[in-house]
């Protein structure tokens, strides 16, 4: 079979890892199709790094395997690319910051590793918000300039991960690697229509689903995790299965299932997103999905409590460790304050050195992160819930402020409000509390912005809530490529 370049592009992760292992397409075509493309959006300023000679020197040895070695390469032949902030060997890992810029680990991160012995090639490093402190990707290092919107350039595409998004939604490749603090894998996929995973962390031991100590330039040990981004649902439980060598997704009945709507969490959204996700539950009850309303009242204050004082405390020793530990050729987190390019980062970095949360800190992690988690865990079980469903941003893309790289925004006209916070309501209490969270595709508005529905799931439900996420994208759809 010949593919042509636009059958090429169209390919999800899962049809073409299944493309390769037939032997009906060529993993070293794939690869050059996918760097030509990388180079023809180079403006849309998605990767930091491609790395052409090593992708397709991986590709040739794909091609070179028998068809029974491929097909036990459950990614054989999968062009992906890793966020900024995620080491690899022998690439730039620079977390979009000047003092590291070309600085190369000698390691992968073990989950970049895990792709890799499956057959995955890592086509290039993906841009994002400097330090991965900011939710517009609006980078204003000069070597990495600000990620842009494929479905329009002059808007962002969320963030942190937004070069990784922007390179899935912009076909450059088909999945790849984010992070995610506070919502820096669903606040892109929801702006750019792709599909964005926030595994379960918990308090950090065995509930924590992927293992990446001192292997990411981190903000937060509590928060931080690494996370898989892709156009489906279903790829992205492609890419989890391997990094957690979880098995097939369970069995799931759509009719009966008691989906949560979190009060709070639907108030304040933007008219455009508020009717496109209200479309969805239309046709989501249509199939027999029970939605089930609930106050959560508490929620947004507990958050409160204990979002910001972890992570700006625990940056400044998180940091550290991680330059101590790579041998990075800065040592200190003064080095890289000093050098921050953008003004909201280097901000948020000025509180980092100050510790001004340091007397909260205790409290936050000890006392009221408990009582969040407690409170999450009790409504579900209280209402019998599956999953909490909700838009993942309270409003579509924004305008780039390539000035301060983020600032303020109004949604509808009311009073201004800081772009950060805006953002990051709907997200961030799955990051704080550590449960699981899931953004897919709902449809686009009326001006022609994807907008992103969240689904959270209890600790450990991520496989449930993965096969849930498949269910609900057959349903919706996906939505249409970007006007490249």
């Amino acid at each position: 079979m010949t593919w042509t370049v636009d059958q090429q592009l169209a390919l999800t992760a899962t049809q073409a890892v299944a493309a390769i292992q037939s032997g009906q397409l060529k993993a070293t075509d794939y690869v050059a199709t996918l760097l030509a493309r990388a180079a023809a959006l180079s403006s849309l300023n998605a990767l930091t790094t491609l790395d052409l000679d090593g992708a397709l020197a991986a590709a040739r040895r794909i091609d070179g395997l028998s068809g029974a070695a491929k097909a036990q390469l459950p990614l054989a032949g999968l062009p992906v690319v890793v966020k900024d902030n995620i080491n690899t060997a022998g690439l730039q890992t620079s977390a979009g910051t000047p003092a590291l810029e070309g600085f190369a680990p000698t390691t992968n991160a073990p989950s970049v590793q895990r792709l890799i012995d499956a057959g995955a090639i890592v086509l290039g490093k993906a841009n994002m918000h400097e330090l991965a402190f900011g939710i517009t990707s609006t980078n204003l290092a000069t070597h990495a300039g600000p990620v842009r919107n494929p479905y329009d350039p002059s808007l962002i595409p969320g963030g942190s991960s937004g070069g990784t998004a922007v390179a899935i939604a912009a076909r450059i490749v088909p999945a790849g690697l984010g992070t995610d603090t506070g919502g820096s894998t669903r606040i892109p996929a929801a702006l750019t229509g792709t599909a964005g995973l926030r595994p379960s962390v918990g308090n950090g031991g065995a509930e924590r689903r992927y293992h990446d100590p001192n292997a990411v330039v981190p903000i937060s040990h509590t928060r931080d995790t690494v996370g898989p981004m892709a156009r489906t649902v279903a790829d992205l439980a492609l890419l989890d299965g391997v990094i957690t060598a979880a098995g097939p997704l369970p069995a799931l009945t759509l009719r009966g299932l008691r989906i949560g709507l979190p009060v709070p969490l639907w108030d304040g959204l933007e008219r455009q997103v508020e009717d496109v996700a209200r479309a969805a539950l239309t046709t989501l009850e249509a199939a027999g999905v029970v939605f089930v309303p609930v106050a959560m009242s508490e929620l947004e204050h507990l958050n409160s409590m204990v979002s910001g004082p972890i992570a700006i405390h625990e940056a400044g020793d998180d940091v550290l460790a991680w330059l101590i530990a790579n041998h990075a050729p800065v040592r200190t987190v003064a080095d890289i304050a000093a050098r921050i390019a953008s003004p909201d980062v280097r901000a948020i970095y000025d509180d980092v050195l100050a510790d001004v949360t340091g007397a909260h800190y205790p409290a936050a992690l000890n006392y009221w992160r408990p009582r969040l988690q407690q409170y999450i865990a009790a409504t579900f079980a209280d209402e019998r819930l599956d999953a909490l469903l909700f838009p993942t941003t309270r409003l579509a893309a924004v305008p780039i402020d390539d000035v301060n790289g983020s600032s303020v925004v109004s949604i509808d006209g009311a009073p201004s409000i800081d772009t950060m916070e805006a953002f990051l309501r709907n997200t961030d209490p799955a990051s704080t509390s550590g449960i699981p969270g899931l953004s897919l595709p709902a449809g686009m508005t009326a001006s022609g912005l994807p907008v992103g529905l969240e689904l959270d799931g209890p600790l450990g439900g991520d496989r449930r809530l993965l096969a849930i996420g498949v269910a609900f994208e057959q349903l919706l759809g996906a939505v249409p490529a970007p006007p490249l």
